[in-house]
């Protein structure tokens, strides 16, 4: 992972060499990407007509993917079924379900094959086992952010937090852009105490987010399809503006799960 000095002087196909993880959405395929930072795992679980096994990669160096790590599945497509250890979960889209460290065999299926499932996973290491917990769409606290004005009236959705399924360092909700918004998370932040992930969706398949990243003082850009994933360090803000209304799913590893554990910046401080 790029550290904040060799960042400066990145151009656009460095920086997405470096910052951006795609074409993990595969249909009838399981494809994960290990991160060096926070070693975080991010994946695309897409079934169609058979269901798919959660792998323990070789960089896991585990006799099964949970076995030190806990994970998030978010779905992002057609009703669809997470089975862990023989119990079957059924999941609606926007519903995901949390599984702690310690669950041996995972596998998702989905109910169509005409309107598949499509899971997002996000994982970081467990020291501790947390119970299962299936968050329904309905029940991740929605919370209005905003305003049409300002083009950033959005919905933001906590799945697992303090407050909500609990985790050892995982934190994930969904942050949905009302039609006419394209903005999110502006005015930015940093956080020096965790790292952010961002996967954008529910993009046309000519639609594109501009998704701003580095110090304040110092940003740049990604231009982003749908279903690609962004790393965000600690030391960057993470923040975009879209060429129509889009969904986004951010994940947060690292020392605090303090939800409003941010440094605050304003527009104007921003180069």
């Amino acid at each position: 992972m790029t550290d904040s000095v060799r960042y400066s002087g990145m151009n656009a196909r460095e920086l997405r060499a470096s910052f951006l993880v795609d074409a993990l959405c595969a249909p009838g395929e399981i494809r994960l990407a290990y991160i060096e930072l926070d070693r975080a795992v991010v994946g695309m679980a897409a079934p169609i007509a058979a269901p798919l096994a959660l792998p323990a990669p070789s960089a896991l160096r585990a006799n099964y993917f949970l076995e030190r790590r806990e994970l998030g599945a978010l779905n992002i497509g057609g009703q669809g079924t997470v089975v862990v250890d023989e119990k079957p979960f059924q999941l609606s889209n926007l519903d995901c379900l949390y599984l702690g460290r310690g669950n041996r065999k995972v596998e998702f299926a989905s109910a169509d094959a005409a309107d598949p499932a499509v899971f997002y996973l996000l994982s970081y290491p467990a020291h501790a086992e947390h119970p299962l917990a299936l968050v329904r769409k309905e029940d991740a606290k929605p919370t209005e952010l905003g305003s049409p004005e300002n083009a950033n009236h959005r919905m933001v959705c906590k799945y697992i937090h303090m407050q909500g399924a609990r985790s050892c360092q995982l934190v994930m909700g969904v942050t949905h852009l009302r039609e006419g918004s394209v903005w999110n998370t502006m005015p930015p932040h940093t956080h020096m105490r965790r790292s952010e992930i961002y996967m954008y969706f529910n993009l046309g398949e000519k639609d594109r987010v501009f998704h701003l990243m580095g110090p304040p003082d110092d940003t740049r850009h990604l231009i982003i399809a749908n279903r690609d994933i962004v790393v965000s360090p600690g030391w960057s803000i993470h923040a975009g503006a879209g060429t129509h209304a889009y969904s986004f799913c951010w994940g947060m590893g690292g020392e605090n799960q303090d939800y409003s554990d941010m440094d605050p910046l304003a527009i104007g401080d921003l180069l």
